[in-house]
């Protein structure tokens, strides 16, 4: 029989109770999702038009920015439409739905960035096996594989942390359903099956980031042993743009999970979430149009292309 203590809805913790605040955060929020948005449906709207960038690099990249897109679309405006209306509810299925959301797009990313280390890997060790290695089959397979992995991740983080009611306080110390928080509300703690799926996952991604720590060591290696100035400089920028992603993705998650969840969480707490839910996804599409001339090429001709339009 079903407590009656068991919650039907959670509440999300607000920036600040002070109104004038909690507008400072909505048009902050805003903007920097707004920014966002329009810098990666931009990067995917380049490399889909320009046939130039119809290569295995571009397409990931494409795939990259859809998936920073969601990522960011599945949390910030939730905590944009809570400072606006006051209300920090979140009902059970709508926090289930955004756990594997937010699951899902961390773990595809981190697959994909994974993927994207092997393309610059044989881009840059096996320049004259590239186009075998990296067929258009070969790189759908991997995207795939990335879709994929995210997909089941969210839904093993999903189902075990749901699977057991939730009969405590009902606030969470956080502005987005988090599983870290979302477990200490539990009516079963441990919650040993998610526990375990954490376990995987952690060991997962040390994997991945194993993968491209060698990668790296192989392609700096390699680039190392170049006879020309000019291919050493244009084979290490055309990496930067991935390894500064990939810098400020693990860094970003590495500071948010190493940190303790607290019984009482701050203002501290929410920057520290904020600084890996929102900042690689802001990021990532002024890294790879910056720094790379490709990409900047690409937009001065799509810029002239609409001005006459205009």
């Amino acid at each position: 029989m079903i407590d009656s203590c068991i919650q039907a809805e959670l509440l999300l913790m607000s920036f600040s109770e002070a109104w004038e605040l909690q507008i400072l955060h909505a048009v902050l929020f805003s903007l920097i999702c707004l920014a966002a948005l329009m810098g990666n449906l931009l990067i995917i709207t380049v490399t889909t038009i320009d046939q130039h960038l119809h290569t295995p690099m571009y397409f990931f990249l494409r795939h990259l920015s859809f998936i920073d897109l969601c990522y960011i679309s599945v949390t910030v405006p939730k905590s944009i439409l809570i400072s606006l209306t006051h209300s920090n509810s979140i009902s059970i299925p709508e926090c289930a739905t955004q756990t594997y959301c937010i699951v899902f797009f961390v773990c595809a990313e981190l697959a994909l960035l994974t993927v994207m280390s092997y393309d610059r890997y044989a881009a840059i060790c096996h320049p004259l096996h590239y186009n075998i290695l990296m067929n258009r089959g070969a790189c759908v397979q991997m995207a795939a594989a990335s879709w994929v992995s995210g997909s089941l991740s969210g839904i093993m983080h999903t189902v075990n942390t749901f699977s057991v009611p939730f009969c405590k306080a009902n606030v969470l110390g956080q502005f987005f359903c988090e599983i870290p928080h979302l477990l200490r509300l539990s009516c079963s703690q441990p919650n040993f099956a998610e526990i375990g799926t954490m376990v995987t996952t952690t060991i997962l991604s040390l994997g991945y980031f194993s993968y491209i720590v060698i990668s790296y060591v192989y392609i700096f290696s390699t680039v190392l042993r170049m006879p020309s100035t000019e291919g050493r400089s244009k084979a290490f920028f055309t990496c930067l743009p991935h390894l500064i992603v990939t810098t400020v993705f693990f860094t970003t998650a590495f500071v948010a999970h190493v940190k303790p969840t607290s019984d009482t969480p701050s203002v501290l707490d929410l920057l520290v979430s904020v600084f890996y839910v929102v900042v690689p996804p802001t990021l990532n599409p002024a890294i790879y149009s910056l720094r790379n001339k490709d990409m900047k090429t690409a937009l001065a001709k799509l810029v002239r292309q609409e001005l006459p339009c205009l």
